[in-house]
Formats: structure tokens, sequence, C-alpha cells
């Protein structure tokens, strides 16, 4: 989940959006974004898709089975 963790990172950092605003906008913890940021944990199928839907790419992408 290293790729996915990085590219989370990228694309929050890329839409000027702190670790708290995703958080709200994904509706968990900033502590969960800080895990899955950090390898320590993994969003679950619903909010990997909330995820590439928000930031309008694949869920493919996120788990770096396409570039």
């Amino acid at each position: 989940m290293k790729i996915f963790a990085e590219r989370l990172k990228e694309l929050r950092t890329k839409n000027n959006l702190s670790q708290n605003a995703l958080a709200n906008i994904l509706n968990v913890s900033r502590c969960t974004i800080a895990r899955w940021e950090k390898c320590k944990g993994a969003p679950n199928s619903s909010h990997l898709r909330e995820i590439a839907k928000y930031f309008k790419i694949r869920c493919n992408y996120l788990l770096g089975l396409e570039d």
C-alpha cells in the first residue's frame, strides 16, 4: 500500500488540502488520513471509491495498478 499512501498524499497536497480538510470531505478522522499516508492502514472499498470520485481519478491509479 506504499503506492496508495504516496499517491493520496500527493493528490491531497496538489489540491492544497490539509489532512483535516480531506478527513472532513471523506467523513473520517484526521488520524485516519495520517495513518493512510504513513502506510499504517488502508481505506475500505467504500472510502477508496470516495477518494477516487473526489479527485476525479480511477481507483486503479490510487492502488498503483495504472499510471
